[in-house]
């Protein structure tokens, strides 16, 4: 085989059963349902609650669904990219634990942490080891547990995130072919750390009972900053990515954006032309699931996908971190 690209030839998410919705939330917080809808476009959500479960039981269960879906021994898989913002711990690696759960055991492993953004960032990277050709069976996985670090006396960050995974199986194909991850603009800006964070737990602030008595262990957003930085940065990487390859929105069938808020989402859409009928949109159902957000997506959509299909993945996540991805897929979905 001469050139060949990285590309997409499976999908396949999990959530779990419970339901946290935004009656519930209600009992919980001062908020209510109508406040929560018109501001965020959330409706409900998935909370993993079995006792002793983490992120890599939600990985390993889409991991598990992906090979069984596709055809594909845990054997023959060559590498593993778990991208998550809550890993089970510091060490050893989320990705090496899934690995395990499923039983692959012929595989390279490691994370990634660019949190909403992560998803992407592991996608480039896996697709950059295929086009070189180290690896031909590879398994994207977004998995977070947003839950563990919620605070759910926090009205403003409780009703957003929820908990899911989803995963994609990589491999190469021709460049002849055209299909494929073709392209990708990745920005980041450390400056917007102040406005979206977790305190506690690293090195800076390692757990103590000041870091506990804080609430340090939960995630913290400024929502404003966040707001105007998502849609300013998420729009101007999808019209850079657009731009240097000539196409227009009336080539593209579909963009994929990460599920933050749905204003986001909207603003997004009507800034780059966009109409929502070919806008993936699901936050309703799961909320923000963080790095699975986006392989859920492709997920719930795959039986509409066709192969050639454009496709533009765009996210914005804490770090700051942003960027688009250029999909050109590879299957008919449904079949």
């Amino acid at each position: 085989m001469g050139k060949v690209r990285a590309a997409i030839t499976g999908v396949h998410g999990w959530v779990p059963e419970d339901v946290l919705t935004n009656a519930d939330l209600e009992k919980m917080v001062d908020t209510n349902d109508e406040w929560i809808r018109t501001r965020t476009g959330i409706q409900e959500r998935r909370i993993l609650k079995e006792p002793g479960t983490a992120s890599s039981d939600l990985g390993a269960r889409a991991v598990r669904g992906l090979l069984e879906k596709t055809g594909t021994s845990p054997d023959e898989v060559d590498f593993i990219i778990c991208a998550t913002a809550t890993p089970d711990m510091m060490f050893p690696d989320t990705a090496n634990i899934i690995a395990d759960k499923v039983g692959i055991k012929n595989a390279f492993a490691f994370e990634v942490n660019a949190a909403c953004s992560g998803f992407l960032t592991a996608l480039l990277t896996a697709a950059k080891y295929v086009e070189a050709g180290m690896y031909k069976k590879v398994v994207v996985v977004g998995a977070d547990k947003m839950s563990s670090i919620v605070d759910y006396t926090d009205r403003s960050t409780c009703i957003l995130f929820g908990d899911a995974s989803a995963a994609v199986l990589l491999e190469p194909v021709p460049v002849e072919e055209n299909t494929g991850v073709m392209d990708a603009v990745m920005r980041s800006d450390g400056s917007g750390r102040e406005y979206l964070y977790l305190k506690g737990g690293g090195s800076l602030h390692p757990a103590s009972h000041e870091t506990v008595d804080n609430k340090w262990h939960y995630i913290y957003q400024d929502g404003r900053p966040v707001f105007k930085a998502a849609v300013q940065g998420m729009a101007e990487a999808v019209q850079e990515v657009m731009a240097r390859n000539g196409l227009k929105p009336s080539d593209i069938d579909w963009v994929v954006p990460h599920q933050a808020n749905r204003r986001i989402i909207e603003a997004v859409a009507n800034m780059m032309d966009f109409p929502l009928e070919r806008v993936m949109i699901n936050i309703h159902k799961y909320g923000n699931t963080t790095t699975a957000t986006i392989p859920l997506c492709l997920w719930e959509w795959e039986s509409q996908l066709r192969k050639g299909d454009n496709l533009i993945l765009t996210a914005f996540g804490g770090g700051f971190t942003w960027g688009a991805v250029w999909v050109k897929w590879a299957y008919d979905g449904g079949k």
